[in-house]
């Protein structure tokens, strides 16, 4: 019985990570396509639109926004509701743990990103991003303290440590996969790179 359990197990890991991942793909585009679908039907004639039309103009709409966020009276009108929806009771909760998550999706790619270091902590290595050099000086003056992201193992967020420079060591070590082990609290899949013949 245990053998058969174990072997369950195994299969589900060999095969979930997949199948979650082709599932939540599937969803994102037909969501996609079927949003976009009722407005298109009401701009063009029935015998123009085509399976797949949807997703290409809600594409098109989200690099639009893209675009218009960077304009300053969008970018106002943006941050206004923003604030607005971090007052109400209830709705500020889920609107911050969905702005997290983007975030912590997006923290790969965040360009500010220079560098991944080790932090001693409490006799303990922790994983951090340097972020806000500059900020640093602005806030503490001439601490030469750097912003450090830490961001929290299966969780959405972090913090920002600012500290000495000194107490940083930099790890050589690309920061996807900096973040990919510290928000999987150092979980890998078994697939390494293979070494060169």
């Amino acid at each position: 019985m245990n053998k058969l359990i174990s072997l369950l197990l195994k299969g589900m890991v060999a095969v979930l990570p997949i199948g979650l991942t082709i599932y939540l793909i599937y969803w994102l585009l037909a969501t996609g396509e079927a949003l976009a679908q009722p407005l298109l039907l009401w701009l063009i004639p029935d015998q123009y639109y085509f399976p797949g039309l949807g997703l290409i103009a809600s594409s098109i709409g989200l690099v639009i926004v893209g675009f218009l966020v960077n304009v300053y009276g969008v970018r106002y009108v943006v941050k206004a509701s923003q604030d607005l929806f971090e007052r109400i009771p209830f709705v500020k909760s889920i609107y911050g743990a969905f702005k997290d998550m983007m975030m912590v999706f997006n923290q790969a790619e965040n360009k500010q990103m220079k560098s991944v270091v080790s932090i001693e902590w409490n006799g303990a290595q922790v994983i951090g991003f340097i972020t806000a050099e500059q900020t640093g000086k602005r806030l503490f003056g001439d601490q030469d303290l750097v912003g450090v992201y830490v961001p929290l193992s299966y969780q959405i967020g972090g913090m920002t440590l600012y500290l000495s420079r000194d107490r940083l060591t930099e790890l050589d070590i690309g920061v996807e996969e900096a973040m990919r082990l510290a928000l999987t609290a150092g979980v890998q899949s078994q697939s390494a790179p293979k070494e060169s013949l």
